[in-house]
């Protein structure tokens, strides 16, 4: 009988996306096939401890996690291992408590999908999901992501950037900078979050106001756009050097905009998948999905966004998420199975990409000079 590969699931972290990991995680874990994977879980807390044990994810969704004992990675290539912290007489010993051949990361926003974990599990060698520090970096990052894509001709809104010191000194001259990027309405949001975390419709000045000082709360880099007339197309991406696109869907949100309630606290957005467009404007959006894919060096999976704009016809590229929600509402997997593949096969050929990515990095030489 073949080994079960052995699969580390981390979920939660220090984001306001703490709980739609959770619902992603439910998903996932569900969907992870027995037969195939040993699974341990890992459940880091909002203020970033690592924990494990029984039943990890209940309990961190009841918020009983007192049963829990804390893990860590070490850094340190070859030894695939979790260990638990234990206390042994007057000091702190770690403990060998799971090998580990992959990691799932279940995570969103900061300190997960940002390239920091993914940083890490590089150094420790391990086998991931999903892109490497520099796609998940740049990915992460609303207003550096938009400004590579700009460089390689790919249609984004008009935007500028500000930051905590603008916010701080410089705010009604913020306030009339960002007015002169298009006329209302515009969007303001965290330049580093997700999940629609920290957006504000903007229609007025008052609105920008409040949309800039509850955005600075989430990330000390702000992104002010040109807000757009849209119909909000997405497609999901699969794959490491030679990836696959879905068929696009589209949302039809009952809010303003797609909001994180929309997302994941009720259901009544519309999906539609397929989304109804004609042939050549599918072929256009999977083309330059692929594009951004590709230009900031994703991996594994990615859901990019687009806004089709209804008074010109013009598509832009919204943004791009390389850990996007993975719930049993979310776009991801619903977009591969309207494309042919299930939410089981979709997981089996994402731990698949991890294994294969990290094979190409062993590789790699990482020392310059002669041989002996």
């Amino acid at each position: 009988m073949m080994n079960k590969i052995q699969v580390g699931a981390i979920f939660g972290g220090r984001s306001g996306e703490h709980e739609v990991s959770l619902r992603s995680a439910r998903f996932i874990l569900s969907t992870l096939s027995p037969e195939k994977y040993d699974i341990t879980c890992i459940g880091i807390t909002k203020e970033g401890k690592w924990l494990s044990g029984e039943n990890v994810l209940q309990a961190f969704e009841s918020g009983n996690t007192s049963h829990l004992f804390p893990v860590t990675i070490l850094p340190e290539p070859g030894n695939n291992t979790l260990y638990a912290f234990r206390q042994a007489e007057d000091r702190t010993v770690l403990e060998p408590k799971a090998r580990l051949d992959v990691i799932f990361p279940i995570l969103h926003g900061t300190f997960g999908e940002d390239g920091a974990l993914q940083g890490l599990l590089e150094m420790a060698g391990l086998a991931y999901v999903g892109a490497g520090v520099l796609g998940s970096a740049v990915g992460m990052d609303k207003a550096l992501f938009k400004d590579v894509l700009r460089t390689h001709n790919l249609p984004v809104a008009d935007s500028i950037v500000a930051n905590i010191l603008d916010v701080k000194m410089h705010l009604p001259e913020l306030l009339d900078q960002a007015e002169k990027v298009s006329s209302y309405p515009l969007f303001v949001k965290p330049a580093n979050m997700g999940s629609s975390v920290g957006i504000t419709k903007c229609r007025n000045r008052s609105d920008l106001l409040e949309g800039v000082m509850d955005a600075i709360r989430f990330d000390r880099r702000i992104l002010i756009e040109q807000g757009i007339n849209a119909r909000e197309i997405e497609v999901s991406v699969l794959g490491n050097e030679d990836p696959l696109v879905s068929l696009p869907g589209e949302i039809r949100p009952k809010d303003d905009f797609y909001t994180y309630a929309a997302k994941y606290l009720n259901d009544t957005s519309e999906l539609i998948i397929p989304a109804s467009l004609d042939m050549e404007t599918i072929q256009y959006i999977q083309q330059v999905a692929l594009q951004v894919y590709k230009v900031i060096d994703c991996a594994g999976l990615a859901r990019v966004d687009f806004l089709l704009d209804k008074d010109s016809g013009q598509i832009f590229v919204n943004e791009v998420n390389t850990l996007p929600g993975f719930t049993s509402i979310s776009m991801y997997p619903k977009l591969w199975e309207a494309s042919g593949i299930s939410s089981q096969e979709l997981v089996d050929r994402l731990i698949a990409l991890a294994i294969e990515r990290k094979t190409v990095r062993d590789g790699l030489e990482y020392q310059y000079g002669s041989k002996s």
